[in-house]
């Protein structure tokens, strides 16, 4: 098991890093819920997205009540990327306490976008190593993803990031 920050405290500590990408700065902070519109935006604009997301005016009450969801949890981080004031990416980290592998914790990765203007130079692999960094300091052991299967281009970015498609993921719709 690795070393784990105060119990219950999850990214309760977290505050903005700076990354500095292809001689460009981006801030990684916590999303504010004026970032919502954004970030519904980021999700939208893959081909997945566009057909299970709505726009931030059809729904935005579902999604506002989300956020509010996730910011009141201390297990959980949503991640907004900027640059010059403009939200060009996002992620959500998750901490899972579980009793397998000796009680690790682990880091769950979702809802990783970078927007068209920031991609191509590197920033979603300074994300993810910001995302493993963040998430030792907190405790976790393991950082773990899904992405749906389709996404080919995703899969061989991660394995080259390390992971290993170790497990068959499965989903159920509970609407």
């Amino acid at each position: 098991m690795s070393t784990e920050a105060a119990p219950g405290r999850g990214f309760d500590s977290f505050r903005p890093e700076v990354l500095e990408v292809s001689g460009r700065t981006f801030t990684v902070r916590r999303a504010a819920e004026s970032d919502v519109p954004a970030l519904i935006a980021l999700l939208r604009d893959d081909v997945l997205g566009a057909s299970r997301e709505a726009p931030a005016s059809t729904d935005a009450a579902a999604y506002h009540r989300a956020f509010a969801l996730i910011a009141a949890d201390p297990n959980q981080l949503l991640v907004a990327v900027e640059e010059d004031s403009a939200v060009v990416g996002t992620l959500q980290l998750s901490l899972i306490p579980s009793l397998s592998r000796r009680g690790t914790l682990r880091l769950q990765i979702e809802a990783v976008r970078v927007g068209a203007a920031a991609q191509g130079i590197g920033l979603g692999t300074a994300v993810f190593e910001w995302a493993h960094a963040c998430g030792r300091r907190v405790g976790a052991g393991i950082a773990q993803l899904t992405t749906d299967r389709s996404r080919t281009d995703a899969h061989r970015f991660y394995a080259r990031l390390g992971y290993v498609a170790s497990h068959e993921g499965l989903k159920l719709s509970l609407d």
